[in-house]
């Protein structure tokens, strides 16, 4: 099926600007609560909110094997599960329904009041309802960057790096869309000189600049994905801060890994933009080091060219950009890690995420966590309002950003933003 949605020259009746990162060739899915108090799965265009349980209830989507249903629920799952033909289907009527030459739905006033939506009339949900998340560790620069603080420059890569696409299991429970705050957590560290570990707030609280993806139902247990099938069960992709408490995840890591340090929030960007929408951004991924073993190579273009920033807004004051990275420095694409995620026959289902691994470039500007930017708190970073940050503060907002550009078509995935709060007071909560 053509991709007719991704047309460069299509314009749309609904007003976009100039730099939005929604124009009619993006249509990303989320779920959203409507002014009436309803939620619903939809799309948008510039910053119009589109009703799709709506759009489907007047017969906009006649001819498409659609349950009644399927956008009148509060995730996205049984939609993702319905597979990349569904997807492809939906997203291109949307796009002919918009188009600037089709008249139907914009000289319709009736129906135009019921399945629109200006962006403050709504607000955004998790789009999915996340059963299983993993987190990979696939940037060979952020993994290099922390080997050689940590152990040394010669051996910054563990001996299996380079063989296989280093991850491990997170918890969805704490994942959150963009807007919710979270509190600063707790837990044992050690204090550099001691013998004896202590409780505490952790203070050394960083963001991961990460992207995660979202597949539909994939395999059978014991079925492997092959790798240059992998992307067919790919539903799109989204903006993921992996919050980290670097001086909980220095006591716990070893011998297991992470734990405390990062399951205490993840927070994702409300919109999932497609690989269909961002398939005019395929470029080639970095070219291995070490021969691969036959499951893990891909070909042609697996690598997307995503322009990816981060900023940081202290209370009170105006947001300074701390890294400009790009999601085409990861070493291990998105179909080796779903490929070897499934290789011992582990099932994938509709709705499951996995994140990249922290997205570090080659210059010190690209680096994707406070870790690497301010080396350890040796090199702190200065604001706009003159205080310094050797990490995140209680009350400063990490905003992360990300779009794709290229020959005038710009598709970006908007923002995902959190506050950090001072740690949980279950007294003053109580008083609320």
């Amino acid at each position: 099926m053509p991709l007719s949605a991704n047309n460069p020259d299509r314009t749309s009746w609904l007003h976009v600007g100039k730099n939005s990162d929604f124009p009619i060739q993006n249509i990303p899915f989320g779920v959203f609560l409507t002014r009436d108090d309803i939620i619903t799965i939809g799309s948008r265009i510039g910053d119009t909110a589109i009703d799709l349980g709506a759009l489907h209830q007047l017969g906009y989507f006649e001819g498409i094997p659609l349950t009644d249903d399927i956008f009148l629920q509060d995730t996205l799952n049984d939609f993702i599960a319905d597979g990349r033909k569904t997807w492809r289907a939906v997203r291109d009527r949307i796009a002919e329904i918009f188009d600037s030459n089709n008249t139907i739905l914009k000289n319709n006033t009736k129906h135009k009041e019921i399945v629109l939506f200006r962006l403050d009339e709504i607000e955004m949900q998790l789009p999915v309802q996340v059963g299983d998340y993993t987190d990979f560790y696939s940037s060979m620069e952020h993994a290099t960057n922390v080997g050689t603080m940590f152990r040394d420059p010669d051996n910054a890569l563990m001996p299996n790096w380079l063989h296989i696409p280093v991850g491990y299991h997170g918890r969805s429970s704490s994942i959150i869309p963009s807007g919710i705050p979270i509190h600063r957590p707790q837990g044992q560290t050690m204090p550099e000189g001691a013998t004896e570990p202590i409780f505490g707030p952790s203070k050394l609280i960083d963001f991961e600049l990460e992207m995660a993806f979202i597949t539909t139902d994939a395999n059978d247990l014991g079925e492997p994905i092959p790798v240059n099938e992998a992307e067919e069960y790919i539903f799109g992709l989204v903006l993921f801060n992996d919050w980290s408490a670097r001086d909980i995840q220095k006591w716990e890591y070893v011998p297991l890994g992470p734990f405390l340090a990062k399951n205490f929030a993840s927070s994702m960007s409300p919109w999932i933009v497609t690989l269909d929408a961002l398939e005019p951004f395929k470029v080639e991924s970095p070219k291995p080091i070490k021969p691969l073993l036959p499951y893990l190579k891909s070909k042609g273009k697996k690598g997307y060219d995503i322009n990816l920033e981060v900023a940081i807004r202290p209370k009170n004051a105006k947001e300074a950009i701390v890294s400009k990275s790009n999601f085409k420095y990861m070493y291990w694409n998105m179909s080796q890690q779903l490929a070897h995620h499934t290789v011992n026959g582990c099932p994938v289902n509709s709705g499951d995420m996995m994140g990249s691994g922290t997205i570090s470039g080659p210059t010190e500007e690209s680096y994707g966590s406070m870790l690497e930017l301010t080396w350890r708190g040796e090199k702190p970073l200065t604001m706009k309002d003159g205080t310094e940050r050797k990490f995140i503060n209680d009350f400063d907002t990490v905003i992360m950003r990300g779009h794709c550009e290229k020959d005038g078509t710009r598709i970006g995935f908007g923002e995902v933003s959190t506050q950090l709060l001072p740690i949980y007071n279950s007294q003053k909560n109580k008083k609320k």
